[in-house]
């Protein structure tokens, strides 16, 4: 069978079935059991390249999981972040690329301390996407990440088996009495919490279906474990230190009046690359 026909067949499915990324998709999948970058998947197609049986009937399997809307990175077992290939599957969640935005925050932050070897920490580390870019991109810092969920922590561990070196320490544990042992000696926290209010449904049926209730729902309002986010950070940061919390486009002034009640200075949101409020800095 033709690789080209066999794709554009994929991508028409995928398109009826209202997944916006359609022939992305079915390039990366092909690219994934060939072994090709997309470029390449895209080359073969040009020359007419054809698939053998086995080859044909492992792609068409792969294409009917995303069908039923099995996150492409389910599929793979890998998700991409920043300059990282995380490996995720079913219990933790994807990483999204509006979080690369606010490591950037925490990188900079990072980047801007006045000791040799700043201290981070990330709660509710997921994957471990934020602590291991800030590892990563600031290797002269020492990150610290909790992660609470048993089924998402083989995953974090894996990846920071591949990534971490020896400047970032993973725990399981609860971010809300996490690293008691480094109160005041924190110079940036950083955190992406579950923040979807209870009754809400997720807008994508990928998040709905496949992505952890524990990472997505944040109470009545969405806010009940951004209140720990600060109150963890308060005792956690050194005075002059940053908090940088992401949120759902619709809640900065809700994490704005939050942090200002609980007496943060310098207060602002940011805006991501789409121009949607993702994320609120606040100095202890």
């Amino acid at each position: 069978m033709l690789l080209r026909e066999l794709i554009e067949h994929a991508a028409k499915r995928f398109q009826e079935a209202g997944i916006d990324s359609a022939m992305v998709d079915a390039e990366l999948l092909a690219g994934y059991l060939l072994g090709l970058s997309r470029g390449g998947v895209q080359s073969e197609m040009i020359r007419g390249a054809e698939l053998d049986s086995d080859q044909a009937e492992k792609l068409t399997q792969m294409f009917g999981r995303r069908l039923s809307r099995e996150p492409l990175q389910h599929i793979t077992g890998v998700a991409f972040f920043r300059s990282l290939e995380l490996e995720v599957g079913r219990g933790v969640f994807i990483p999204r690329p509006e979080t690369e935005f606010v490591a950037q925050l925490a990188i900079d932050a990072l980047a801007a301390a006045p000791q040799e070897k700043p201290i981070a920490v990330d709660l509710g580390t997921g994957s471990g996407a934020i602590a291991l870019a800030m590892a990563t991109e600031v290797p002269s810092a020492q990150i610290y990440a909790v992660e609470k969920s048993e089924a998402a922590f083989p995953f974090t561990s894996k990846n920071f088996a591949k990534y971490a070196g020896t400047n970032a320490i993973l725990i399981l544990g609860d971010l809300a009495d996490a690293f008691a042992e480094l109160d005041g000696t924190v110079w940036v926290v950083a955190s992406n919490p579950p923040y979807i209010p209870s009754a809400a449904i997720p807008r994508d049926v990928e998040v709905k279906l496949f992505d952890p209730e524990l990472a997505l729902y944040g109470g009545e309002d969405g806010m009940d474990v951004i209140h720990k986010v600060s109150a963890t950070a308060k005792r956690l940061l050194l005075p002059g230190g940053a908090l940088i919390v992401e949120h759902a486009d619709s809640q900065g002034k809700q994490v704005c009046e939050l942090l200002l009640a609980d007496g943060w200075r310098e207060v602002v949101s940011h805006q991501d690359l789409t121009g949607r409020d993702r994320a609120v800095t606040a100095i202890k």
